[in-house]
């Protein structure tokens, strides 16, 4: 899908989102919230492979997105989408800051910031996804 960046990960569902809590906390970002979908369809007696979903942000970065266009507070804060697919494997998903920079039509006063954020979530999501090598 356009503006998705879907990336294989080494664990469960509930630890890839618990390494990525721990490593955005650890960068000074803020986790809002997360969600289990999964628990919330077990809830209304429907399946659903396990889900879950993180919000986190800084406000510092973010904001700059939205003083540049206001509707990119649409898609801010940044999200991460932990699943499991039919076979058994475990991605995390998240939308492409150019994709959402693209979308709202943000201009070149938001580069850097832009960049950051892109920079920022390519790190923390490869690090929560794969087990160090020896």
């Amino acid at each position: 899908m356009s503006g998705l960046k879907n990336i294989l990960s080494d664990f469960s569902v509930k630890e890839t989102l618990d390494r990525l809590a721990a490593l955005v906390s650890s960068h000074g970002l803020t986790v809002f919230i997360c969600i289990d979908h999964a628990a919330n369809a077990d809830e209304v007696g429907l399946p659903l492979r396990p889900t879950e979903v993180i919000i986190f942000g800084n406000p510092k970065a973010g904001t700059v997105l939205m003083q540049d266009k206001q509707t990119a507070g649409l898609d801010l804060p940044m999200k991460a989408l932990a699943w499991e697919d039919e076979n058994g494997k475990v991605w995390l998903t998240y939308n492409e800051v150019q994709w959402i920079s693209q979308r709202h039509g943000l201009t070149d006063k938001s580069a850097v910031v832009v960049k950051a954020i892109e920079d920022g979530m390519t790190m923390v999501c490869n690090a929560a996804t794969k087990k160090k090598e020896l």
